[in-house]
């Protein structure tokens, strides 16, 4: 059991591109993406300490409701008004986070990344734990692998190929790089309060592949996956 390890979920009502993001209707069956994502982790909770949801939507305190026995570690914190603003700073929402878990391992984990599932969240848990043991990281974060050329029209260059005999190698030959999606963090107690940070030095990467690199953030990205949401079955 990974009884060290607090899942937070942190949720605002005052969504400026999507209006309800969190709690409005989503997939086939009416579940929200507050919904989808507690039933995936509905499948792990054995397997964590706690659950801790934070929001200032009273339609999410509402929905969290008739979890109450299926996710029995599950605890709501009434987030004030100040951290929940466009401009609070994402800083402060790391100090909130810290302050409000009680587990040594605290996974960040973000709604809006439905296709993310109970299967990456347990695989994500288990190289954490592999790379801190083994000392090959501090923190994990999930990303997408990016293997194209990436052109920077400051610098006037592809900034992930250096290789200046050969300016249009084969993309599998170029530098990769890796753009974090924010489907989750998995950071120490220690080094939230230290660092004041969701990841530490030395973060090792989850890569995410295919819809599980999808994040909604804008009208069309909900939209996306809501059509997707059709064809994908959970384990």
């Amino acid at each position: 059991m990974m009884d060290t390890i607090s899942i937070f979920i942190p949720l605002r009502s005052g969504s400026q591109r999507i209006k309800g993001k969190n709690h409005k209707k989503f997939a086939p069956n009416g579940d929200s993406l507050f919904e989808f994502k507690l039933n995936q982790i509905l499948k792990i909770h054995n397997e964590v300490f706690e659950i801790v949801v934070s929001t200032d939507d009273p339609i999410i305190i509402e929905k969290s409701k008739k979890y109450k026995y299926s996710i029995p570690n599950l605890r709501v914190v009434k987030r004030e008004n100040q951290l929940c603003l466009g401009n609070t700073k994402v800083s402060d929402l790391i100090k909130h986070a810290e302050e409000n878990t009680l587990g040594s391992e605290i996974f960040w984990i973000h709604v809006t990344s439905p296709f993310v599932d109970h299967i990456d969240y347990l695989s994500a848990i288990s190289k954490y734990k592999i790379c801190k043991r083994e000392k090959k990281g501090d923190s994990l974060m999930s990303v997408n692998k990016i293997q194209q050329f990436i052109w920077d029209d400051s610098q006037r260059v592809i900034i992930n190929n250096k290789n200046k005999a050969n300016k249009w190698p084969n993309t599998q030959d170029l530098k990769p790089l890796y753009e974090i999606n924010h489907a989750f963090y998995i950071n120490s107690r220690n080094n939230y309060i230290n660092m004041k940070d969701r990841i530490g030095l030395k973060p090792s990467l989850y890569i995410c592949d295919g819809i599980k690199s999808i994040d909604i953030d804008w009208p069309n990205d909900f939209k996306l996956a809501q059509e997707l949401i059709q064809f994908y079955e959970q384990d």
